[in-house]
């Protein structure tokens, strides 16, 4: 059967996924239009196909552990010149981000990988393109906001187009967050607090 390019994230809901992604084709990014607004749990793996059923329990198993939380978007920011990528800030949520990408690629789990840098949740721009456009989305995104309660996550293909294509979603198990025995923080709903 061969190898998929896979990847898990977390989809930025309308209408802010689709003004992101004009803005960023806008920008002269090329792969805008192949790639859905996100932000990454799993970077681009490749897999077995035979594998596929597996993560699929995984991601199963790690999104009923999970609970909805709020994100919230708001200015932006650079990863220059380590990286050429410009992207808009999460400043809520992202503690919940990092705790889920850490169960995705849980040592354990079908899809346990390194990461080239250390996780950063964050929305991509742009990426890969020329300073001065680098330096327009840096500056004409800077006053973007957007929230949304999150709800859970999805599986995603790269097909031979260099297109991300959604293959599954996964809700997270819990509407309503659980009481903590001695907590008092009982309607928060961060996953990150457990």
């Amino acid at each position: 059967m061969g190898t998929v390019t896979i990847g898990v994230s977390i989809a930025v809901p309308e209408p802010h996924g689709s003004l992101l992604q004009e803005r960023r084709a806008g920008f002269g990014d090329a792969a805008a239009h192949g790639i859905p607004t996100h932000v990454t749990l799993l970077p681009p793996t490749e897999v077995d196909a035979t594998a596929l059923p597996a993560v699929d329990a995984h991601l199963t198993a790690v999104a009923a552990a999970g609970r909805p939380f709020p994100m919230r978007l708001s200015g932006t920011g650079t990863f220059r010149p380590l990286s050429p990528v410009v992207y808009v800030r999460i400043v809520q949520g992202a503690e919940d981000c990092t705790w889920l990408q850490q169960r995705v690629r849980d040592a354990s789990g079908p899809v346990a990988r390194e990461l080239q840098f250390p996780y950063h949740p964050h929305v991509t721009v742009a990426h890969g393109i020329d300073d001065a456009a680098m330096d327009r989305a840096f500056e004409e995104l800077a006053g973007f906001e957007a929230e949304w309660p999150c709800t859970g996550f999805a599986l995603y293909e790269q097909g031979a187009d260099g297109v991300w294509r959604k293959l599954r979603e996964y809700a997270f198990g819990s509407s309503v967050v659980p009481p903590q025995a001695g907590h008092a923080d009982v309607g928060r709903g961060s996953i990150a607090s457990r």
